[in-house]
């Protein structure tokens, strides 16, 4: 079967929706490792002198999506940002100087990235909602 909207022979597919269907799925990604981060912004080392969690950061790359570019999640980096030391000789995660090692997770910061993907998400299901509203418009004029 050709497409009449593009000519191409094979199921008919719009290049619009599928590179927005693309950032959908890698701003749900991006929502889930922000969501993560605020989540563990207040835990600390399981053993004294050790580790908290390290914030998250999601790293997009290119992709081709039915002869356009689109976009997937590439990997997930850990933010090699300095962590927070605060002064709590009584934690069980104090150090032997009394210090406590705090996420590098600044949850403002996390709430704006949050908001960010989420209105990206929103752009994306417009584009979607737009695209199948003209193919629709176009069929209903092919019909006449």
């Amino acid at each position: 079967m050709t497409d009449p909207i593009n000519g191409r022979n094979g199921t008919p597919r719009n290049s619009a929706m599928a590179v927005a269907a693309s950032a959908l799925t890698a701003q749900q990604s991006r929502m889930r490792i922000i969501a993560e981060n605020i989540a563990n912004a207040e835990s600390t080392a399981t053993t004294a002198g050790g580790n908290p969690y390290r914030r998250q950061i999601p790293v997009f790359e290119a992709r081709q999506v039915d002869g356009a570019t689109g976009v997937s999640l590439a990997e997930v980096r850990p933010d090699e940002s300095d962590f927070r030391r605060e002064y709590d000789p009584t934690h069980p995660a104090a150090d032997g100087d009394g210090y406590v090692l705090r996420p590098n997770v600044d949850t403002l910061i996390e709430a704006m990235d949050m908001r960010e993907a989420q209105r990206a998400y929103e752009a994306n299901l417009n584009v979607i909602e737009t695209a199948r509203s003209m193919e629709s418009r176009t069929l209903d004029i092919l019909k006449r």
